[in-house]
C-alpha cells in the first residue's frame, strides 16, 4: 500500500472528488463504446477495467509519483503468493457452495444448452472474469480506498465502500435482496484482504477464483447465466438455498462461505505492516 504522507482534509477530498469523477465518467462512457462490440459480459467487464484503470492513473500521476505500487500492485516477494492463495481459495470456496448441496443430494447437475466450442467460450470468458475481477479490486479498492484507509482508519473505510460495492449490483439480472447482502459481505472481505496485505493481489485473486469456478460448475454468476460447460444445477430446495436465478451468490451458503473465507486470511495471511 502506497506509503505516502496522508494529505490534509482539502487535499483528500480533492483526491477522493477527482477519482470519482473520473470512474463516474468511465462507467458511463466505456459500456457505451463496448456493450455493441463484445456484448454484455464484455462491456461489464472492461469497462470497469477501464474506468478503474483511467480512473487510477490519472490520480497517481496528478497527486502521487505513478507508481504501481501507488494504487497496491507493486511487486513485492509475496505478490504471487498472495494471487495464487486467494486464486485457490477462491476457488475452493466455489466448490464448496456447489460440492456440499450436491453431496446431501439437495442440487444435481442437469444438462442445459451449451457452446459449440465450450473450452475456448470459457477461455475467453475467464479473460473476461479477470480482467472483470481487476477492474472491480482497482475501482473499489485502489488508490482512493487505500488514502482513505491511512486517512480515517479500516473500519470507517471499508463498511460504507462495501456497500456501495453492494448497491452497484442491484442492477443485475435476478438480484435478490439476500445477493446484495452477500455482495456487500464479499465487499467487507475483500476490503479486509486489502487492509491485511497492503496491496491488491489477494483480493483479485480471491475475486478470480470465485468468479471463474461458479461457471465451471454450472451456477449463475450474479445473475449472469454462461453455460460453457453444458451443464446447470438443479436445486430440490427453495430460493434461500439456492440463490434462484442470481446464482448461489444469492444464498445462505455463500453467506457462510464468506464468513469462513474471513477466517482463513485471517490465519493464512499476516498482518502488513
Amino acid at each position: 500500500m502506497n506509503d505516502a504522507a496522508v494529505p490534509d482534509k482539502q487535499g483528500l477530498v480533492l483526491r477522493v472528488g477527482l477519482y470519482i469523477l473520473l470512474a463516474w465518467m468511465g462507467q458511463l462512457v466505456f459500456p457505451a463504446i463496448l456493450l455493441p462490440l463484445g456484448g454484455i459480459l464484455v462491456a461489464s467487464t472492461l469497462s470497469a477495467f477501464a474506468a478503474a484503470a483511467v480512473a487510477n492513473a490519472v490520480v497517481v500521476r496528478v497527486y502521487e509519483r505513478g507508481r504501481l505500487a501507488d494504487v497496491g500492485l507493486g511487486g513485492t516477494p509475496s505478490s504471487g503468493r498472495e494471487f495464487l492463495t486467494g486464486v485457490v481459495s477462491g476457488v475452493l470456496a466455489a466448490a464448496c457452495v456447489v460440492g456440499v448441496p450436491v453431496a446431501l443430494r439437495i442440487a444435481t447437475f442437469g444438462r442445459a444448452p451449451g457452446v459449440e466450442h465450450p473450452w475456448a467460450a470459457f477461455a475467453f470468458d475467464g479473460v473476461a472474469i479477470l480482467f472483470g475481477a481487476m477492474g472491480e479490486e482497482l475501482l473499489f479498492h485502489g488508490y482512493a480506498f487505500q488514502l482513505l484507509i491511512r486517512a480515517v482508519g479500516p473500519f470507517a473505510t471499508i463498511l460504507p465502500i462495501s456497500v456501495i460495492f453492494g448497491l452497484m449490483h442491484s442492477s443485475n439480472l435476478n438480484v435478490s435482496f439476500l445477493g446484495i447482502v452477500n455482495t456487500i459481505a464479499w465487499g467487507i472481505l475483500l476490503g479486509y484482504a486489502v487492509w491485511r496485505t497492503g496491496a491488491l493481489w489477494l483480493p483479485i485473486g480471491l475475486h478470480f477464483g470465485w468468479n471463474v469456478a461458479l461457471p465451471l460448475l454450472g451456477s449463475n454468476l450474479s445473475g449472469f447465466t454462461m453455460g460453457v460447460t453444458g451443464y446447470t444445477l438443479e436445486w430440490k430446495v427453495g430460493v434461500l438455498w439456492s440463490g434462484g436465478g442470481y446464482g448461489v451468490e444469492g444464498s445462505l451458503l455463500t453467506t457462510g462461505i464468506v464468513v469462513a473465507l474471513f477466517f482463513v486470511l485471517k490465519r493464512l495471511i499476516p498482518q502488513s505492516k
